[in-house]
């Protein structure tokens, strides 16, 4: 791992939910492991850089609106452009829908359940390539 772990935490709102049930549509976990991905980036390289590709995407549980999310990422490996990073998707709180709950009822989960996960390609191109920003991403 080339520095560290870049989390964003968020709560899935109504707004986030696509299907029956407030369920969310799972390509919403792309748009957050791209802002992981850019933060690493900066603190790599001084620059926003450019999403080239995902390897693969695994949808592994179910997000529905309420749901607090934990949008983790790090660096693998730095070649002369290209940046491959890994990402990794935990719902850490959710609503309780049992029937007699109140609709506001939620609980932090034992251990924080992983819902997806994904391997990725960045570029920072030569020229965008400004050096550390964050010490600890000194390579």
């Amino acid at each position: 791992m080339i520095g560290e772990k870049v989390t964003i935490r968020v709560r899935m709102n109504t707004g986030d939910a696509h299907y029956a049930g407030e369920l969310v549509n799972g390509s919403h976990m792309l748009d957050f492991f791209g802002d992981v991905a850019t933060e690493l980036l900066i603190r790599l390289d001084g620059d926003e850089g450019l999403f080239r590709t995902y390897e693969h995407v695994d949808f592994l549980a179910p997000v529905y609106a309420g749901d607090f999310m934990e949008y983790v990422g790090w660096i693998e490996s730095v070649g002369n452009t290209s940046r491959r990073m890994v990402f990794e998707a935990y719902k850490v709180i959710e609503l309780c829908k049992e029937e007699g709950m109140e609709i506001s009822a939620a609980r932090v989960l034992p251990e924080p359940l992983l819902t997806g996960r994904a391997e990725g390609i960045c570029v920072v191109p030569k020229k965008c390539q400004r050096g550390p920003q964050d010490e600890a991403f000194s390579v």
